[in-house]
C-alpha cells in the first residue's frame, strides 16, 4: 500500500505492531522510536542485533563471527509474540568475539526479536530517524505543540465551558482568535514565544514567596 498519510506523534505511541498497523492503513508515522535496549546497543560497543544476519526462510541467525544460531523459539512475551534465537555453548565458548558479544553466565548469546514484519518495519523506522529528511519532518511538531502547550495555558482549552456542540465549537472558534491575536502582537512588539515556561509548582512556589 501506497503512503498517502503521514501521523507525527511523540515517543510516547510507537511500537513496532503500532507502526505495522499504521502502514496497513496507509499511514506512514513519524516518531521517535525506542531504540535498542541491549547491553551491547547502550554500551555502544560490542555487538547489537544489527550486527546479526536473520534468514526468516530457515530461522536461522548467523552472528558476525560466522555461526549459525542452535534454536528458534516463538514464544508469548507480555502478550505479544516474540522469538527467542539461541546460540550454542560449544558454539559461542570458544569465539574470539566472545567478550563483546554477551556477558552471560552461561557464556552464549540470546536474542529476543519479533516476527518478521514487525522486526523489519522496526529497523526501517529506526534508520529513517536518524536522517536529515526524518528530523526536518518531526521538527514540525515542535511548532504544532507549542501551540497547543499556549492554548491550554492561556485560554484553558482542555475543558469546555458550556454544554452543547455549538457552544462548544463557539468556544474552539473565540480560543483560536484570540490565541491569533496574541501571537501576532509577540511577532510584532516582542520576541514571539520566547517566554520561559515554569512548572505549577513553580508558580505556586512564586505566590508562596511574594
Amino acid at each position: 500500500m501506497t503512503d498517502n498519510r503521514i501521523g507525527c506523534l511523540d515517543s510516547g505511541y510507537p511500537s513496532a505492531d503500532l507502526i505495522t498497523k499504521a502502514l496497513k492503513q496507509g499511514i506512514r508515522m513519524v516518531t521517535p522510536v525506542l531504540l535498542d535496549r541491549s547491553a551491547q546497543a547502550k554500551a555502544a560497543e560490542g555487538f547489537d542485533k544489527n550486527a546479526f544476519t536473520i534468514n526468516w526462510k530457515t530461522r536461522q541467525v548467523r552472528c558476525p563471527a560466522g555461526k549459525t544460531s542452535s534454536h528458534w523459539n516463538p514464544v508469548k512475551q507480555h502478550g505479544t509474540d516474540a522469538i527467542v534465537i539461541t546460540f550454542s555453548v560449544l558454539t559461542c565458548r570458544d569465539c574470539p568475539f566472545q567478550k563483546q558479544c554477551t556477558t552471560s553466565k552461561t557464556g552464549r548469546r540470546m536474542l529476543t526479536l519479533r516476527p518478521e514484519e514487525l522486526h523489519e518495519n522496526l529497523a526501517r523506522a529506526r534508520a529513517a530517524q536518524k536522517t536529515d529528511t526524518w528530523k526536518n519532518k518531526y521538527a514540525l511538531r515542535a511548532g504544532v505543540e507549542g501551540t497547543i502547550n499556549q492554548a491550554l495555558d492561556i485560554t484553558g482549552i482542555r475543558r469546555a465551558r458550556y454544554r452543547g456542540l455549538p457552544k462548544v465549537r463557539l468556544q474552539h472558534a473565540f480560543s483560536a482568535t484570540a490565541l491569533n491575536v496574541i501571537r501576532l502582537d509577540a511577532h510584532w512588539t516582542t520576541d514571539p514565544l520566547d517566554r520561559p515556561r515554569h512548572s505549577r509548582l513553580e508558580r505556586l512556589s512564586y505566590r508562596l514567596s511574594a
